[in-house]
């Protein structure tokens, strides 16, 4: 069987929700809307049907029955097979266990940050703390309306990423806040004029070993 490793979290969300009661598809997605839990996954009934295949191909989950109401489409519901209680549990314990090296696509533009210069870095990481506030606000209203009604532990995911916002919030002010006081500053032509430089002929691979070798060559042969 392939290791749950391998898989992302639609496959965490439909294992998890069918470990509570056989789903058919639709209200697999229901349920994650009712929960909120949008802030981590992008709701596609595409990505549920993927996800749900590759499910069935490992042999984590299988159909249980195919129903029709009236007019619309059939519905398959389905259910956890007998081994994917262990796998499932396994996997949510590794992901906890260890951190993972996650890419981030702010991570990647912060790496690349002298290409601007100190005063548009300033602007643009101003531009991210309004943005950053307006998201943090929205998780508190999330927090408030939906806590109260479904408990704490189908929120848990919501206060994580509250927190990280709300550090990313505090580093990026101190950050603005040093760019614009001058205490971290650069000049993107000079670095620009540093990595431009030719390579020094130390750096510049030695072109007479091969010759030597030619010419002894050479000589044993003759």
């Amino acid at each position: 069987m392939k290791q749950l490793g391998e898989y992302g979290l639609w496959e965490l969300a439909v294992l998890s929700l069918l470990r509570e009661r056989p789903m058919h598809p639709y209200e697999i997605l229901r349920t994650l809307k009712a929960r909120h839990k949008d802030d981590v996954l992008v709701l596609k009934r595409g990505s549920l049907y993927h996800a749900i295949r590759r499910l069935q191909i490992a042999g984590l989950i299988e159909a249980l029955e195919t129903s029709r109401e009236g007019r619309r489409p059939e519905r398959t519901t389905y259910q956890l097979a007998e081994e994917a209680n262990v796998a499932l549990t396994d996997w949510l314990r590794g992901l906890l266990d260890r951190p993972q090296n996650e890419r981030a696509v702010f991570v990647g533009a912060l790496s690349f940050l002298f290409h601007l210069s100190p005063e548009d870095a300033e602007r643009s990481l101003l531009n991210r703390v309004s943005a950053l506030e307006r998201l943090i606000n929205d998780l508190d209203q999330t927090l408030e309306l939906v806590e109260p009604k479904i408990g704490r532990i189908h929120v848990v995911e919501t206060e994580f990423a509250r927190a990280m916002r709300v550090a990313e919030l505090s580093w990026i002010r101190s950050l603005a806040a040093s760019i614009h006081s001058g205490r971290f500053t650069w000049d993107t032509e000079a670095i620009l004029e540093s990595v431009r430089k030719p390579a020094t002929e130390s750096d510049k691979p030695s072109s007479q070993t091969p010759r030597k070798k030619r010419a002894k060559k050479r000589s044993s042969s003759s």
